[in-house]
């Protein structure tokens, strides 16, 4: 007879729902946001300095993009309202683009939240978030005999 023994839980699957643990912790999280359906892809950089995020957002006004920073997760948040009108002779077009996003950003290191600095430009979000300087190291000489 032989004994099965119970597969051990995969480490991605242990980090992804710690991930969604911690996205259902945030105080400005709403469910809706979640089933909209839409995030916008995202890049983060990172240096000895500083992290840089980045995220694709065209179509979007300065004023309906919301950036928060709660503890070590960065906040992108908001709503996209378009609504385009052609008439050419018989011709006749309307569209309308509308949606909500939510985007949870871990951070790996510790920053300096007086020193965050956001800028919106052709479409993309552009964000520096420069480290703490207990983030940072500090290299150690090593001295000798």
């Amino acid at each position: 007879m032989r004994l099965m023994r119970k597969p051990k839980m995969d480490m991605p699957l242990t980090r992804l729902r710690d991930q969604l643990d911690r996205m259902f912790d945030q105080p400005d999280f709403a469910m809706s946001d979640l089933l909209a359906g839409w995030t916008p892809a995202v890049d983060v950089l990172e240096d000895k300095d500083k992290l840089t995020v980045k995220a694709e957002l065209p179509g979007f006004k300065r004023e309906d993009i919301n950036v928060t920073l709660h503890e070590d997760s960065l906040i992108l948040s908001g709503e996209r309202r378009v609504e385009e009108e052609q008439k050419q002779g018989e011709f006749y077009r309307c569209e309308r683009y509308y949606g909500k996003f939510h985007r949870l950003v871990s951070l790996p290191s510790s920053v300096d939240a007086e020193k965050i600095e956001a800028k919106y430009q052709d479409g993309v979000l552009s964000i520096t978030l420069p480290k703490t300087e207990k983030a940072r190291g500090k290299k150690i000489e090593v001295g000798g005999t």
